[in-house]
């Protein structure tokens, strides 16, 4: 099983060139069955990070450009009268594929965000009354310009929540640019990516992640962390309860990824920051030190 995770994560960093980090987090969510928020500017690799990874474990991927004029039932389907038939025939909307990548997610109106939400949480839409489940994994890998930029709509912190990480690619090194600028299209090299991680595989590593163990000391770390997040920090709000589950559900796939069954508070450290920061609601005092680090070095392991 190892080595299948370390020849997937050297086939994608073929494909994203510098960003080992940003890709062992990714193949890190999807084991720990969650959805990925990249937040970044148009034009780093985020739309290639998911078809990338798509190619790589073998699944169904559809791309939906989030627009201000998006309806829910873009995403999710619709009913059509087949005067054939004489009945409503429901046709899928793109949400039904194992990846589903969300490009713009906040471009779009809210009414359209949340139509995603049901299916993230329940892997499930209901339409007209009738529940239809989604194919499984099912992996949301959402992209959302800065807010700064015109015409985006900011994600409601329910949404936020959905995601079990948040990630962000940044401007690549120069070596890898100049790699970038004389090699192979991205396009053409994710066309000849080998499927790595095939589904039964890759649903065996989502069942192993939860067998890893976490002691008593800890969990405690954990604690410690969620109860400084409430009661210590500067932060509109600390964790929640599900935000600490996502913090050990993501600390334990990470150790899976490292070859480990059983959780370090290396691990803890290393999935921090993308697990917390969109969780936590920043007061403006928070100004030249990020939220994880302030957690990191205000929270002692033991």
């Amino acid at each position: 099983m190892s080595n299948a995770i370390n020849s997937t994560i050297k086939q994608l960093n073929t494909v994203l060139l510098g960003k080992e980090q940003q890709v062992k987090l990714a193949l890190a969510c999807i084991l720990a069955r969650g959805h990925l928020l990249i937040e970044d500017i148009p034009g780093l690799g985020k739309t290639t990070l998911a078809h990338a990874l798509a190619n790589s474990l073998g699944l169904s991927y559809n791309r939906i450009q989030f627009t201000s004029d998006l309806l829910p039932s873009d995403l999710l389907g619709i009913n059509i009268f087949d005067r054939n038939s004489t009945e409503f025939v429901f046709h899928p909307g793109p949400v039904f594929s194992q990846i589903v990548l969300a490009d713009e997610i906040n471009r779009a109106t809210p009414k359209a965000q949340s139509a995603l939400l049901e299916a993230m949480e329940e892997q499930q839409v209901t339409i007209e009354g009738v529940t239809r489940p989604l194919p499984l994994p099912f992996f949301v890998i959402a992209t959302q310009n800065p807010l700064e930029q015109s015409g985006t709509f900011p994600l409601p912190e329910s949404q936020l929540d959905r995601f079990l990480m948040r990630i962000s690619l940044g401007y690549p090194t120069p070596s890898s640019e100049k790699e970038l600028l004389l090699g192979t299209d991205r396009r053409d090299i994710i066309k000849q990516l080998q499927t790595l991680l095939p589904y039964d595989t890759l649903i065996e590593l989502q069942q192993q992640v939860d067998n890893v163990t976490a002691s008593e000391p800890l969990i405690a770390y954990i604690q410690r962390i969620i109860l400084y997040t409430r009661d210590n920090a500067p932060y509109g709000h600390g964790l929640s309860p599900r935000g600490g589950l996502a913090l050990l559900k993501a600390s334990k796939a990470w150790a899976l990824i490292d070859g480990r069954h059983s959780v370090l508070p290396d691990d803890v450290q290393a999935v921090l920051p993308s697990v917390v920061e969109h969780r936590l609601g920043s007061s403006s005092s928070v100004i030249n030190q990020s939220a994880s680090n302030k957690i990191l070095q205000a929270v002692d392991i033991f």
